[in-house]
């Protein structure tokens, strides 16, 4: 049985009326029509009868006798009003049915001609046609339900089918629909849900990958503890080896609260795609972001380089998300990078939207490993390996592409680009 919120029952109902609908007005011009064109034969009849009456000829033409001569009645009659032109009407009497004509045959003296014809054959054939308008129209319209309902069938099918590819999949269990069998027109369909299998494909081998991460990297700090521990009770020591023992244990549960930290961030990333959405000059946002980083880099002994295009970007989106992703790539942009070398933030604008950038002078990556995984480290850097992790979150948040892969300039170095989607922004033109 079809709910109240079905789409088919909507379709099948808004079918039944605009199709009760057309068939009643269509069949009733139909009938209207084929009884007015009789009439007016009837009609045109009567009138070449007064007419010839009037003309002092015979009724009827030679070779044009009626077979039904004896249903005609004529009459002249008085009438005080004057009528201008011929009156026809219809009446019936003992279930016979009757047309007069009433034609001008001497105004001056008010004589007039009264024609009556009985059409009672007529009017039965008339029934006649209605009835089959209507026998066929009935027969037409259930046709057409038939075939609506049919089709209906045919076009909930693919989503019916998709439906339940999707009901028998799970986090550990999870394919693609095949797209093959999928109608032209739902494949958009399709392919917005592959790609959605896609993303939690990811995030569910990510949250895998996190977890036994997290394990493994806090293990290995408590077994380092435990351990240090265990050889400074073994025998008494000096009061500064203790003190040694004690730092080296406090710089570990540093490390530990490094990464518990960072797995806050995600927690805390979660609600951050939550917040409400700002409009905000991204450029704007970038330039402030790259001026607080410039000061990071003169001290370190880097350049920090910028190039903004166009001047100015709007875009309402959450800040934070935003933020996180730039301040990354600035960070990791500058740790990488040698002392005497540039980082270069520049934006430009695509088919896709605004293109963010920020291209470094370091060693490069190994380009195949999937450096947005949980954990995953370039090098022998400090940092506990869910920067890029967090930024491709966020990125997906907020509907954007994120890229990080080695530079094609011919220089060595990476780069990392984030692309901004045009459709929820506007580029406001530069001021002359």
């Amino acid at each position: 049985m079809l709910k109240s919120q079905s789409i088919r029952r909507k379709f099948l109902v808004q079918l039944f009326i605009s199709s009760a609908s057309l068939i009643l007005i269509f069949s009733s011009l139909l009938y209207f029509y084929i009884k007015e064109s009789i009439y007016d034969e009837k009609t045109n009849e009567l009138i070449h009868y007064a007419q010839n009456i009037s003309q002092q000829r015979s009724v009827y033409d030679i070779g044009e006798f009626p077979d039904n001569f004896l249903a005609l009645s004529i009459e002249l009659i008085s009438l005080w009003a004057t009528l201008e032109e011929t009156e026809v009407y219809e009446k019936k009497e003992n279930k016979k049915s009757y047309l007069t004509l009433i034609y001008p045959f001497d105004k001056n003296h008010h004589l007039y001609l009264k024609i009556t014809k009985e059409i009672t054959p007529t009017t039965k054939l008339l029934a006649k046609v209605l009835n089959y308008i209507f026998i066929i129209n009935v027969a037409g319209f259930l046709i057409v339900i038939v075939y609506a309902t049919t089709l209906s069938k045919i076009l909930v099918k693919p989503v019916k089918r998709m439906s339940e590819d999707l009901s028998n999949m799970n986090e550990h269990l999870m394919h693609p629909i095949e797209m093959q069998e999928i109608p032209l027109e739902f494949l958009p369909l399709a392919q917005t849900i592959n790609h959605l299998i896609a993303r939690i494909q990811n995030f569910v081998k990510y949250q895998k990958e996190l977890f036994i991460g997290t394990a493994h990297e806090l293990k290995t700090p408590l077994a380092v503890i435990k351990l240090k521990n265990q050889v400074t009770l073994i025998k008494r020591r000096s009061a500064q080896e203790y003190i040694d023992a004690i730092q080296t244990t406090n710089k570990t549960i540093d490390e530990m609260d490094i990464i518990i930290s960072n797995i806050l961030n995600i927690g805390r990333q979660e609600g951050a795609q939550l917040d409400q959405p700002q409009e905000i000059d991204v450029v704007g946002f970038l330039k402030q972001k790259a001026n607080d980083f410039k000061l990071l880099a003169d001290n370190e002994g880097k350049t920090l380089e910028m190039e903004f295009h166009p001047d100015m970007f709007m875009a309402t989106l959450q800040v934070s998300l935003l933020n996180q992703i730039v301040q990354n790539f600035l960070q990791n942009a500058l740790k990488f990078t040698p002392r005497n070398k540039s980082v270069k933030l520049q934006t430009s604008q695509d088919d896709f939207g605004l293109l963010i950038e920020v291209l470094d002078e370091g060693c490069g990556i190994d380009e195949t490993v999937d450096f947005f995984a949980p954990f995953k480290r370039q090098g022998n850097k400090s940092g506990v390996g869910l920067g890029l992790f967090l930024a491709k979150s966020a990125a997906d948040a907020l509907g954007a592409k994120i890229t990080i892969e080695n530079r094609k300039d011919g220089i060595e170095g990476t780069r990392a680009a984030l692309q901004l989607n045009s459709q929820l922004s506007c580029i406001i033109p530069q001021k002359k």
